[in-house]
């Protein structure tokens, strides 16, 4: 999405965006997490803190190959191992 020509009350509402509202409003959605470790999941993001240790759901572990792992019910991350969120919107 381009904001050069975009109105200035776009560019505003855009910029003043914080990354944990971000997180806040993919609560419930899917969310893609690398942790710095390398390892991959994907799953339904249940909750997470201020510190963004989360919980997610239906939480599968994709490999480097693109191979999923079996199911997990749910997962608690620590947020200190965590080096990118990607939700799907």
């Amino acid at each position: 999405m381009s904001l050069e020509n975009a109105p200035a009350e776009t560019k505003d509402a855009v910029a003043s965006v914080m990354p944990l509202e971000v997180l806040d409003r993919s609560i419930g959605t899917q969310v893609r997490i690398l942790l710095t470790n390398n390892k991959e999941f994907v799953g339904k993001l249940v909750g997470f803190d201020d510190f963004v240790n989360m919980v997610l759901e239906s939480v599968v572990e994709v490999s480097s190959d693109g191979s999923e792992s079996a199911p997990i019910k749910k997962m608690l991350l620590n947020g200190t191992l965590i080096a990118m969120i990607s939700p799907f919107m």
